[in-house]
């Protein structure tokens, strides 16, 4: 048992430790921009000074970021559902996939940003305008990704399933959907990081709450130490969901490919220690 965990742990150290490195040298390169005076403190802020106003501000910056996280996991929900339920529907009737398709492209190139102002003119300061940005951020990568998996399927597998007195239902349970998981989680990890960005953008466009608008306020106020602070929450928060959505997808499809490959390398390399 030990020696699992220790496997464990040193796996984990593996992975870790580029990430963490580089993100030190960034660091030190930020530190070396300020030290030496390339770029004006006013523009560019410290890293000492842009962290400790993280931890002084920490209880309002706390509040703002779960107004943000709350949108975005609503937006990014409601994306996550409504993708599946037209990818669906777009597989399984042609009608359906000729007519939306040409919509959800056109719908995908309007930039978010000069759309949003309608939703705060139609519902208000609230949070509805955020949500919806949200979903429409985040919407168009799980319908492309789920479209594609479902399309994905071995043509004999289907053959098989229906040869053997396997429904469409069944076949869709037990085939389809298991088989497309692999591409929906890699487009559902796609939208979450763009529910973060539709709910900032809504935020920018009309809020009085949230991470958004702690940067617009930073920007307006030329305050670039908070701005930095919450550009890193932002950053951290999206990181967060991605990771989240990383280790459901571990648990949920440790059959595949992907996951196998990286326990084959693992093994290959202690075998050549």
């Amino acid at each position: 048992m030990d020696t699992v965990r220790a496997d464990r742990w040193r796996g984990v150290v593996e992975r870790a430790w580029r990430p963490a490195a580089l993100l030190a040298a960034c660091l030190a390169i930020w530190h070396l921009i300020t030290v030496t005076g390339l770029v004006e403190a006013y523009l560019v802020p410290s890293p000492a000074k842009t962290f400790g106003l993280l931890a002084d501000k920490w209880s309002y910056l706390s509040g703002h970021t779960w107004v943000t996280t709350y949108e975005t996991v609503l937006g990014f929900v409601i994306a996550g559902v409504l993708g599946v339920l037209v990818a669906v529907a777009m597989v399984y009737s042609r009608t359906i996939e000729s007519t939306a398709y040409p919509i959800l492209l056109f719908a995908q190139v309007i930039p978010k940003i000069a759309i949003a102002p309608l939703f705060v003119v139609w519902l208000g300061f609230g949070f509805e305008p955020k949500v919806i940005v949200a979903v429409l951020m985040a919407f168009f990568p799980v319908v492309i990704s789920t479209v594609t998996g479902l399309k994905s399927v071995d043509t004999e597998m289907l053959e098989l399933a229906a040869t053997m007195g396997g429904g469409p239902v069944k076949t869709f349970v037990k085939i389809r959907f298991p088989a497309a998981l692999p591409h929906l989680f890699a487009g559902l990890k796609v939208a979450v990081t763009l529910a973060v960005t539709g709910a900032v953008v809504g935020e920018f466009v009309g809020s009085n709450e949230g991470l958004g608008y702690v940067i617009l306020q930073a920007n307006g106020n030329m305050d670039t130490p908070m701005l930095f602070a919450g550009l890193i929450v932002i950053s951290v928060v999206g990181v967060l969901l991605f990771l989240l959505l990383d280790l459901a997808e571990k648990l949920m499809l440790p059959w595949h490919a992907s996951r196998r490959g990286a326990a084959v390398t693992t093994l290959l390399a202690k075998g050549g220690t």
